[in-house]
């Protein structure tokens, strides 16, 4: 993975934890800046780090469900062009400006990835689309469980009344 690459993945992980963090903090009263700063960041590595995965995951998944199995050689890498379409993926996360064509958006980053699967492991493209199509769904509800979990660890109860 080049510098460029990284860089634009962890563009496209800040960009989706803001869209997902900021709707909750406007919610809630009281939060410290340094606390949203904090948690902006660690989503910013977690969501760069779910979408660097994707491809290796889709890959793996190949590797292990597809009667033609792909070489180790060459695995799923991100390339710019495949990598550019998920900062705008996760501009677009904010919830007020459009989750469907956020989810569009995913898709044909989908598709990119599916392209580029099938190409270097010699399977048809209905193929690979369902081992990106595992992928995401496995890395979504993976992210999706942990930031549910931050959440609840982060969110402070009221105290109860004492008649």
């Amino acid at each position: 993975m080049t510098p460029f690459v990284a860089i634009l993945l962890l563009v496209a992980g800040l960009s989706e934890a803001a869209g997902r963090l900021l709707p909750v903090v406007a919610r809630l009263s009281g939060v410290s800046h340094v606390r949203v700063v904090s948690l902006l960041l660690a989503g910013a590595v977690v969501d760069g780090a779910v979408f660097a995965l994707w491809p290796l995951s889709a890959w793996a998944v190949a590797n292990l469900v597809l009667p033609t199995s792909p070489s180790d050689e060459a695995a799923l890498v991100w390339t710019p062009g495949l990598a550019v379409p998920l900062v705008l993926a996760g501009v677009l996360a904010f919830p007020l400006l459009g989750p469907l064509l956020h989810l569009l958006l995913m898709v044909g980053v989908g598709a990119g990835l599916t392209g580029a699967l099938a190409t270097l492991a010699g399977v048809r493209w209905w193929e690979a689309a369902g081992c990106v199509a595992i992928a995401g769904v496995g890395l979504g509800v993976s992210v999706e469980a942990v930031r549910r979990l931050v959440v609840k660890l982060n969110t402070r109860r009221a105290p109860e009344r004492v008649a």
